[in-house]
């Protein structure tokens, strides 16, 4: 009995040592749940507001300031140097994977407008970014330090897993490499630059071929 009264105490012990960690990553997995079963209206806006607003919500219930969550500019000078040679070496890969029929067939888009999907996907990537390299890396980091950069990662990989093989795969690499200079860079904007960048240029690669 003595043992099971321990075991029973050190429950709420443990939760209020890890208290803002709790809400934090147990939010994060509700409103990728509901993303996933309850998507309101098309990606962008359901993204938005489970991505964006509702971690938003949760950062002031905990007391604190949305914009020490990456939304600051943070080290330009670092990160800067980063986006650019990442954006570079990421024009060459995606060139040669846009051959792959797998791609081809998958981002392929009829009466694909440039400007309308740009539009569309800095919406959704402005929220997606957010909750991944912001509310979770930046919520984290306190607690786990450089460790926050690789559990940011997991959810990040595993939401790609209904896309192509070899992307899901690269999202391991490109999870880490995102956190790695969001980390350093003090901001979750070269996060942003960096993946809108990819997934305007892939998709441009692929349809106007």
């Amino acid at each position: 009995m003595n043992i099971l009264r321990e075991e029973l105490a050190a429950i709420p012990r443990f939760l209020k040592q890890n208290y803002n960690e709790a809400v934090i990553i147990s939010s994060a997995t509700l409103f990728f749940i509901l993303d996933r079963y309850h998507p309101i209206q098309n990606e962008w806006l359901s993204s938005l507001i489970y991505f964006a607003l509702l971690p938003i919500l949760v950062i002031l219930f905990l007391r604190k300031n949305p914009l020490d969550f990456g939304l600051r500019l943070g080290n330009v000078r670092v990160w800067g140097f980063y986006v650019l040679v990442i954006i570079l070496a990421a024009a060459a890969i995606l060139y040669v994977s846009s051959y792959r029929r797998t791609l081809q067939d998958y981002y392929h888009i009829n009466n694909f407008n440039l400007s309308g999907y740009f539009f569309t996907s800095l919406l959704s990537l402005s929220a997606q970014e957010f909750i991944y390299r912001g509310f979770l890396l930046f919520g984290l980091k306190e607690k786990f330090k450089e460790g926050a950069i690789l559990i940011q990662m997991v959810p990040f990989a595993l939401l790609h897993l209904a896309k192509p093989e070899l992307e899901t795969l690269s999202t391991i690499i490109t999870g880490v490499l995102f956190g790695y200079v969001v980390y350093r860079g003090k901001s979750y904007w070269p996060a942003l630059i960096i993946h809108l960048f990819i997934n305007v240029f892939f998709i441009s690669l692929i349809n106007y071929r």
